[in-house]
């Protein structure tokens, strides 16, 4: 058993327990932050994307000790934001959400993506959004809501 501190949220928390258990369900589980989804358990769909420090990374593939000392942002933690608002009405305005399974994980990824890039061009958008799967949108609409955003937002990132 050890004890794992880190930020979560904007809060400093502490799990005690196996360091090798998966972040994605230590954040479900323990803190019960269920916008994080489990889609593939592979890294690979990015449902249970989250911030670590900024980047984006899958939770999923993510092992408690490496958070240790870290800033974690789940989409619980952004919605409380402005540029949260900037994004959601984004994606709403371009009828970028179907389902909503995928979405936090695309809003984490906007996210990711305008706070190292506030001005992205449709190819960097397209690289950016490249770990997330969606069913249903198909993908434009997603590319048109994350412009929308960066212009939208202009001066928030």
């Amino acid at each position: 058993m050890s004890k794992i501190t880190f930020i979560l949220n904007g809060k400093t928390v502490s799990v005690e327990g196996n360091p090798g258990v998966r972040l994605l369900d230590v954040l479900r589980n323990e803190f019960k932050l269920t916008g994080i989804k489990e889609g593939c358990g592979e890294g690979e769909c990015g449902a249970c994307a989250v911030l670590l420090d900024h980047k984006i990374v899958n939770s999923c593939s993510v092992v408690l000790a490496n958070v240790d000392g870290h800033e974690i942002t789940t989409i619980e933690g952004l919605k409380e934001t402005s540029r949260y608002q900037v994004i959601r009405d984004s994606f709403g305005h371009a009828g970028a959400v179907q389902c909503g399974f995928c979405t936090p994980g695309m809003v984490i990824a906007t996210e990711s993506l305008l706070y190292d890039n506030p001005t992205p061009t449709e190819e960097d958008i397209k690289i950016g959004m490249s770990g997330n799967l969606c069913r249903c949108t198909g993908y434009q609409s997603i590319i048109e809501a994350v412009k929308k955003a960066s212009e939208d937002g202009d001066g928030l990132w």
